[in-house]
């Protein structure tokens, strides 16, 4: 059983590396090292806490992806999100943050994870713009 555990281990370092898992996390790592110990110890006769870890990896690992993201979208995500453009001012993009919301918060028959990628577009925007150096005088 160690050789079929160390390939799947194997598998996932090999995958990971090469980029075929986009999105996976160090915390996706820990839930599939949890996953094969409760295997290694299922079939080493453990069976309660060997499926206790398997069930629990799978559990956590679901729940962490169904979790909105809390990365940082992309400016350029965010810009074609809303409508606005390279040089949005503050107002502009609370403008169109408002007139976007209204139409998708999860009140109005929109949804929550819609309203959460509104909300992470326009916290993107206004922080790049408070950021933005102001052109220098020539």
């Amino acid at each position: 059983m160690a050789p079929l555990i160390l390939l799947a281990a194997g598998g996932l370092l090999w995958a990971f590396a090469t980029g075929r898992l986009k999105g996976f996390t160090y915390e996706d790592g820990i839930a599939a090292a949890l996953f094969l110990l409760g295997l290694s110890l299922f079939t080493k006769g453990r069976l309660v806490l060997g499926a206790a870890l398997m069930a629990s990896a799978l559990l956590w690992a679901a729940w962490r992806r169904s979790r909105p993201s809390s990365r940082p979208m992309p400016v350029a995500d965010a810009r074609r999100l809303l409508g606005v453009g390279e040089g949005a001012t503050l107002e502009e993009i609370r403008d169109a943050h408002r007139r976007l919301i209204a139409k998708v918060h999860p009140d109005t028959g929109g949804s929550a994870e819609l309203a959460h990628r509104v909300n992470a577009a326009r916290d993107t925007l206004m922080a790049e713009t408070m950021n933005r150096k102001p052109p220098r005088a020539s």
